[in-house]
């Protein structure tokens, strides 16, 4: 690890602790009604009591959802790329409809999706898809595109085919960008499993902290927020690992063959 990752590592957990302290200091000095704004002492006391059922089932169902939701997404993403890609046809008849279908609010869509698939797992997993789809195929088709023309061209005169190019250029290229987007997705996906489970549900971290808002328990609210938090980040930071593992081998490779030939 780099110092300047340490650094970055001490700085966050600083302002972190620096956070609560300060929420707690307010909470006991305005005397805010535990209802309205609970301190964190009183969340993680909750955390801590309903560790059975967060830990043991809800935390887990909604895992599950966002895992299988965000697959579904990158898989469906992938393929429609590679076709629009490979087919102007495609392209021209799909691409309007994605950017059309993010003019409407993904939440006002989310009971549809859900009136469709019902309340069972498969719904959530469509409302979660719903969230993430965009932003990946998005990203993938935008790098694909990006990749240097030149590049291309170079490809091409030596004999290259559309598949080699497509393989050995547009894909590397296309790689920086299309973990941008599963970036963004992997933190949207929470989001969009959390409105399923409030839209119907019987399990899941969203299904609990509804339960706990309508009976008035913010302390466990807050500790349901705090768990799907903690997932979005998590999911965040694999995503990153996924792109600096993947990207960073790429780069590797292109320093030492560049220094072949000085």
């Amino acid at each position: 690890m780099t110092n300047g990752r340490r650094q970055n590592i001490v700085w966050f957990t600083l302002s972190i602790v620096l956070f609560l302290v300060v929420w707690e200091a307010v909470c006991r000095l305005l005397q805010m009604p535990a209802f309205i704004l609970p301190p964190p002492s009183s969340v993680l006391a909750a955390l801590w009591q309903q560790r059975e059922l967060l830990f043991g089932l809800h935390l887990w169902v909604t895992l599950r959802e966002v895992l299988l939701g965000l697959a579904v997404s990158i898989l469906v993403a992938l393929v429609l790329t590679f076709l629009m890609n490979f087919s102007r046809t495609v392209e021209r008849l799909v691409y309007p409809y994605l950017v059309i279908s993010q003019t409407i609010p993904i939440i006002a869509l989310s009971p549809v999706f859900i009136l469709w698939f019902g309340y069972d797992l498969s719904g959530k997993i469509a409302v979660t898809i719903l969230f993430t789809f965009f932003p990946i195929v998005v990203s993938a088709f935008d790098g694909i595109r990006s990749a240097d023309r030149q590049m291309v061209q170079l490809l091409k005169t030596m004999g290259a085919n559309r598949w080699q190019v497509f393989v050995k250029l547009q894909v590397p290229s296309s790689l920086p960008q299309f973990f941008s987007g599963l970036k963004v997705a992997a933190t949207y996906s929470v989001s969009g499993a959390t409105i399923g489970e409030w839209l119907g549900a019987s399990a899941g971290l969203g299904y609990f902290g509804r339960r706990a808002s309508g009976n008035f328990q913010a302390p466990a609210l807050f500790a349901s927020v705090l768990l799907l938090s903690f997932l979005g980040i998590m999911l965040f930071w694999l995503a990153g690992l996924l792109e600096k593992r993947m990207t960073g081998r790429r780069r590797k490779r292109k320093i030492n063959k560049g220094e072949r030939f000085l």
